[in-house]
């Protein structure tokens, strides 16, 4: 439960990051999506959509870290807690990636991974 506590306050500063008319406009669009591994994925779009989710991904990977450090866990396994939050909260329409590695558009339920508590 701290874990996931913890996950939820690392998110505020990731999702500070995101507040970027240009997220906004890649997820609607569908070029981004959640991953479960905590981190931002590329579904599709060139380098402009690229560069964006590298930035959005070095501020997640910071703010993992920090939390992380003050957990007690290893920012792998803050990131994957955060990813499972991340997933399930991914509205309808949003894309995430499945466990299995493909992207799907959420259409209900997202698929989580097993190890999601």
């Amino acid at each position: 439960m701290v874990a996931g506590a913890m996950a939820i306050a690392g998110l505020s500063a990731a999702a500070v990051a995101q507040r970027d008319p240009a997220y906004a406009a890649a997820r609607e669009a569908k070029q981004v999506g959640e991953q479960p591994d905590g981190y931002l994925g590329v579904v599709s779009g060139g380098a402009p959509v690229q560069a964006l989710v590298r930035d959005i991904n070095i501020k997640r990977k910071a703010a993992y870290t920090a939390s992380a450090q003050a957990s007690g866990s290893t920012v792998e396994q803050f990131a994957f807690t955060s990813g499972c939050n991340l997933v399930a909260k991914v509205g309808q329409g949003e894309m995430y990636k499945t466990p299995s590695g493909q992207w799907k558009e959420n259409t209900g339920t997202p698929e989580l991974d097993g190890r999601c508590k």
